[in-house]
This record gives C-alpha cells, sequence and structure tokens, in this order.
C-alpha cells in the first residue's frame, strides 16, 4: 500500500511495510513512538518539492477545492502509476474520487489510514530526510498566511480602514478649520472689524488678511487674484474709513501665520476628500451611488467594517447614528426616529418633510442590498446601484406629484385628488352667561301672556322660573311658594273677563315679591326669616280676597 502525504514542503509518497499492522487501530500510535519504530513501518518512496510558495499555493489551493494539481498529478503519473496494482491511502475522499476517474487509480480512505496520516505527521521530520526543522516550520507559517489571505480573498484595494480612518480624520479638520477661521476673524477684527462684513467666504478671508497685513497696506494692493471687483473696491472704500485700533507688526505676522495654517489645511483637506471618494469607488461603488461618499464612509466608519455593515438589516441601516434618539423613545415609550445618517443623503434631502420617513425607509432598504454586493460580491461595477436609485427617484417623483393610482378600475386612471381648503367655522360669542340677570323682564312675559289671552288662545298660565337658590334653605322655600300661586290661580280662572280682571293685581304682587326675594338674597340670614314669615301671612290673606 502506498500512502499519499501532503506537507508544505512538498507532497510525499511512502511505502507501507508491513499492512497486519494497519489493521489494529487503537494501538499503531506505538508502533511510531519512536523514529526507528517509525521506519519499520512505513519508507519513504518519493518526495515532490515546491518550487516557491506561489507553487506551494496554487497546490494547496487545489487540495482544499478537490482537485488535483499540476505538480500532484505529475508525482501520482511518475510514481504511483508504475505500481498500479498498489492502493493508495489518501486523506481526503473527495480528492481519492477524483485520482480515480482520472487517473484510474484505488484509493483507500478508512480510520485507520486517517490514523496512519496522523501517526506520519508526527515523526515527519525523521522519515523526511533533507528538511531541517526549522525550515519546515518557516514554510507551513508562509503557507497558512498565504492560504488564509487567498480565502478570504484579500486584496489591498478592498482594505476599508482606510475609509474609516480617512472620514475620521476629514471630521477632525473640519473642526480645527472651524476654531482657526474663528479666531482669525475675531483675532483681525479688532484691527479691520469691517472687512468681516465684506468678505464672508472664510478661505477668501484669510487670503485676503494674508496678503494685506495692515490695513493701510489695502490701497496700494491687488487684490483681484482673491476678490471679485466690486468686493475689492468694498474692502479698500472700508479700510479708508475703519474704526479698528492699531496693532503691532508682530502681531500682524501671527495673524499671517495663522492664515496660512487655515490655507493649507483647507488644501490638504480638499487632497483627502478626493481620496476619499476614489477609494469608496474602489471599495463600494454601490453604497456610493446610492447614498454618496461622505455618507457611505460615515455608515462604513460606524459599523466599524464594510462587512460589518453588510450584516446589518435595512431597518438598523436606516437608524444608524440615531441610537440615542432610538434609546430615548424606547424608554419614554415616544416615536423612535426615523432616520440617522441616512439623514445627510441627497435623495432624503430634496423630499418633502411629510416624505421623509417613506423615502428614508425605501433607501435603506436599497442601501444594504447595495451594501451586501459591494461587501460579498465578486463584480466592482455600479450598474445595481444607478438601477436602485433610478427607481428611488421615480418613486420620489410619484410621491411628489401625489400619483396616487386607483386600487380597482383600469388602473391607468389617476385618482382625483381636490385641493385641500380650510373650514373655519366662526362661532360668535354668546355675552348671555356673563350674568345672571335674566334678559327680559318677567313683567314683559306676563304682558304677553295676556295678549295672547285676549286673542281667544286657550288659556295657558306662564311658566314663572324662581330663581334657583343659592345654596340657602330659605331661598328654596320661596321658590316653592312662587309655584304654589299660579296652580291655585289655574282653578279660579273661568270667564275671560274675570281673567283679565282678576291678573292685574296677580302680576303686580308677583312683581312685587320677585323685589322681595331679591332683597332677601342680599339680607343676612336673620332678617331673611322674619321676611318670610310676614311674607306668607301676606299670601293666606290674599287668598281668602279671591275666595
Amino acid at each position: 500500500m502506498l500512502v499519499l502525504f501532503e506537507t508544505a514542503a512538498g507532497y510525499a509518497i511512502f511505502k507501507v511495510l508491513d499492512e497486519s499492522k494497519l489493521q489494529q487501530v487503537d494501538s499503531l500510535y506505538k508502533e511510531f513512538e519512536t523514529p526507528e519504530k517509525a521506519n519499520k513501518v512505513v519508507k519513504l518512496k518519493h518526495f515532490e518539492k515546491f518550487q516557491d510558495t506561489t507553487d506551494a499555493l496554487a497546490a494547496a489551493t487545489a487540495l482544499v477545492e478537490g482537485k488535483i494539481g499540476k505538480s500532484l498529478k505529475k508525482v501520482l503519473k511518475k510514481v504511483v502509476a508504475k505500481e498500479a496494482h498498489e492502493q493508495l491511502a489518501i486523506s481526503d475522499a473527495k480528492l481519492g474520487g477524483v485520482i480515480k476517474d482520472k487517473l484510474d487509480l484505488n484509493c483507500v480512505h478508512s480510520p485507520a489510514v486517517a490514523e496512519l496520516m496522523r501517526c506520519i505527521r508526527s515523526q515527519i521530520e525523521s522519515l523526511v530526510t533533507g528538511l531541517p526543522p526549522k525550515e519546515m516550520s518557516a514554510m507551513s507559517l508562509g503557507l497558512a498566511h498565504s492560504l488564509s489571505r487567498y480565502k478570504l480573498k484579500f486584496s489591498p484595494d478592498k482594505v476599508d480602514t482606510m475609509i474609516v480612518q480617512a472620514i475620521s480624520l476629514l471630521d477632525d479638520l473640519d473642526k480645527e478649520l472651524n476654531n482657526y477661521i474663528m479666531r482669525c476673524r475675531e483675532w483681525y477684527g479688532w484691527h479691520f472689524p469691517e472687512l468681516g462684513k465684506v468678505v464672508t467666504d472664510n478661505l477668501a478671508y484669510c487670503k485676503t488678511v494674508r496678503k494685506i497685513g495692515d490695513r493701510t497696506n489695502v490701497a496700494g494692493s491687488d487684490l483681484s487674484d482673491i476678490l471679485p471687483e466690486e468686493i475689492e473696491a468694498e474692502v479698500k472704500l472700508a479700510a479708508e474709513i475703519s474704526m479698528g485700533t492699531e496693532v503691532s507688526e508682530e502681531d500682524i505676522g501671527n495673524i499671517r501665520h495663522l492664515c496660512d495654517q487655515v490655507v493649507e489645511i483647507t488644501e490638504y483637506r480638499a487632497q483627502l476628500y478626493d481620496y476619499l471618494k476614489n477609494r469608496m469607488m474602489a471599495i463600494a461603488p454601490n453604497l456610493t451611488v446610492m447614498v454618496g461618499e461622505l455618507v457611505g464612509a460615515r455608515l462604513i466608519s460606524h459599523a466599524g467594517s464594510l462587512l460589518n455593515l453588510a450584516k446589518h438589516p435595512a431597518s438598523t441601516v436606516q437608524i444608524l447614528g440615531a441610537e440615542k434618539a432610538l434609546f430615548r423613545a424606547l424608554k419614554t415609550r415616544k416615536d423612535t426616529p426615523k432616520y440617522g445618517l441616512i439623514y445627510h443623503a441627497s435623495l432624503v434631502g430634496q423630499t418633502t418633510a411629510k416624505n421623509k420617513g417613506k423615502i428614508s425607509r425605501m433607501l435603506a432598504a436599497k442601501t444594504s442590498l447595495a451594501i451586501r454586493y459591494d461587501a460579498l460580491g465578486e463584480d466592482t461595477n455600479a450598474e445595481m446601484g444607478a438601477e436602485n436609485r433610478a427607481k428611488l427617484e421615480a418613486r420620489l417623483r410619484m410621491l411628489e406629484d401625489k400619483g396616487i393610482r386607483k386600487i380597482s378600475g383600469s388602473g391607468k386612471a389617476m385618482a382625483r385628488a381636490d385641493k385641500y381648503q380650510h373650514k373655519s367655522e366662526v362661532k360668535m360669542y354668546d355675552p348671555s352667561g356673563d350674568s345672571t340677570i335674566p334678559s327680559t323682564s318677567k313683567k314683559r312675559k306676563f304682558e304677553e301672556v295676556e295678549e295672547e289671552e285676549e286673542a281667544g288662545e286657550e288659556p295657558v298660565t306662564p311658566a314663572v322660573k324662581a330663581k334657583k337658590p343659592k345654596k340657602e334653605p330659605g331661598v328654596a322655600e320661596e321658590a316653592e311658594a312662587a309655584e304654589e300661586t299660579p296652580k291655585k290661580k289655574k282653578k279660579k280662572k273661568k270667564d275671560k273677563s274675570a281673567e283679565a280682571e282678576q291678573e292685574e293685581p296677580a302680576v303686580k304682587e308677583e312683581v312685587k315679591e320677585e323685589e322681595e326675594e331679591e332683597a332677601v338674597a342680599s339680607q343676612p340670614a336673620a332678617e331673611s326669616s322674619e321676611k318670610k314669615k310676614k311674607k306668607k301671612k301676606k299670601k293666606v290673606k290674599e287668598e281668602e280676597e279671591d275666595e
């Protein structure tokens, strides 16, 4: 039996001297305890050394994928084919099937073979002569690194660490530039405050300050290469009537140094932005087309890497960067945020406020697809990103134009959307609730009742509502007494003429009673009780007279 053994240095083919020992799998390791014992079981027949690391990587890659490499094919034809009657022990059953199909060799793979391979590996240094242990370990390490790099399909162009560092540096540069420019404007403003109002652009301001220095030099300076003619004329006019303080040459020199720093940092920032733009198009072209270079780079930086970002679902990509607001909303049970870093994308920015949530959700869904395609796909074109962006733009136009189609019908007809008109209901103020005094006097009510009765209508007694009691027992008794009088009058009215004669004194009496009630309500409780007694006596007398 022959044994095919793969090493980092090359292919080794061993001849098994005593095959009977392979039947005792559990005790086979005892036969390989020492190099002498190992040489009695197996003997090296042929060793094919790799020429370089590239050759070793190609052979190892072919073995991993279950294919026969050129070097392996050469060894098998050269050595094994001569002894075709011998069985070939191999460690990979898939590779054995390929060898059997292509070279028509009888391959064996069993637990005994696996144990034999493990025992050979333990004594490989003594079994393969001419390879020092240090050289063998160096070859193993180099091949392991190369194979790992190949498995990950490692490419220096796909390193997203550069993007993370570049976008972080870009943000830092923006902060520093802002601080430097504010300091420069404030410092030079003591000497020439009018310049800050005339020249609004920060870079142009620093270049102007660096060129003119003291404001007395403005008249003889040519600023046409920095400022337009109109602004240059305004600067020269403002310098003549400036109310700034005088500063020394040393102060002007320090201000000029600061301006040099601002100009240099601005130029470096522009160069860094171009670098970031090119790197983003190389690593994540579809993501760049969808959301732009800066937003895409910030998403990658926030997630840590492009591969980590590809693992996030679309809902996470949508609110990436708004974690603080999200957890605050969940804690207080308020509405969760609709967008995070993706808000700064051009598609979301050009949308109206009511559609920003919809567009950010759709953009996040398409962006997550683009990220996965960039991170895990083999192609580096941006066709998918361009197609998805076109779809989103069409959807955005439809939302903006209110192009909502009918659910039923032909489908081609557009739904009719009437223009919204705000209808305000103007409610007039009712002043009647301001006062408790009745708007029409009760005298007037009784006069109207008399006129109706004279006109021949059915006798109807006016329902004179007594004043509501103000939580006083005396007032409640008065209300009951006021209700008793009209009830008794109903019985006594028989003829119309008699009713008219009787109602006149009755109306007068009731008016007197109401006046007395109002007086009673305003007086203290002690006086009201005496008047109630008098009132009752009067009512008794009136009833007797009526009878």
